[in-house]
């Protein structure tokens, strides 16, 4: 016989009765992780927050810079939250916008909504970009190479999407013009660097990985950013064009 408290067991002992699982409807269910996802939950939450500052302080207009030139059907690869969509001019007909981080392309969705131009958002990651062969007439990097775990992979699949002469633009930080900022640079690599910053690694060298993968640069403009008498690990920065050779 058992009875409220539960039942008994072998020598008369009582075990506890199993506790019945409780519904909350108001805990919304697990998003579904796709399989090209890369969730970074804390940082991508910090990164929305201060990204508007960082364009306040100058970024925003490296990135109308960056963008100035394109024409055509655009790939944007790791989009974030789509910070660069306004600043496309008209002469855009279209953006592929790839974001594997969840969170942030749920942002860059909005945005894109406030987009002049047409902006399509997509999962997918640099390595395997979810796009047919040579349809795009220009692709950007945005601060993006510093973090990608295989960046020799990234810059051919976007050799592969871009038609022959497609035109690459880009804004990246990379190696620091001293010895004493490269060794920073590496010991902060090595240390906490990555963990804080989603993955990002600063003594990487963004042009000559763009030339080693057949681009050939056509401009260049080497800069600090932040612009301030401190030079951070990330501060040495470059923007320029490059185009796909064929």
């Amino acid at each position: 016989m058992t009875g409220r408290a539960g039942r008994r067991g072998a020598g008369g002992a009582r075990t506890p009765r199993r506790p019945t699982a409780v519904h909350h409807p108001e805990v919304p269910a697990r998003q579904r992780v796709l399989p090209t996802d890369r969730p970074r939950p804390v940082f991508s939450r910090l990164y929305a927050r201060i990204s508007e500052g960082m364009d306040a302080e100058g970024l925003g207009a490296l990135r109308t810079e960056l963008l100035a030139p394109l024409s055509g059907s655009v790939v944007e690869v790791g989009c974030g939250n789509g910070r660069n969509f306004t600043r496309y001019p008209a002469a855009v007909t279209g953006v592929t916008a790839v974001e594997p981080e969840p969170h942030l392309r749920g942002l860059a969705t909005r945005a894109a909504a406030a987009a002049p131009v047409p902006v399509t958002v997509v999962a997918g990651t640099a390595e395997a970009l979810p796009l047919p062969d040579g349809g795009a007439d220009a692709a950007v990097l945005c601060l993006v190479l510093c973090s990608l775990p295989d960046r020799d992979r990234a810059l051919a699949e976007l050799t592969r999407v871009l038609r022959p002469g497609g035109t690459l633009a880009f804004l990246e930080h990379g190696l620091g013009p001293t010895r004493r900022v490269r060794a920073a640079q590496r010991l902060a690599d090595a240390t906490l660097w990555p963990l804080l910053a989603g993955g990002c690694h600063t003594a990487v060298d963004p042009v000559g990985s763009i030339q080693r993968a057949g681009f050939e640069v056509t401009t260049l403009r080497r800069l600090r950013f932040p612009d301030s008498r401190l030079t951070l690990p990330a501060t040495p920065h470059v923007l320029g064009l490059a185009r796909r050779p064929g």
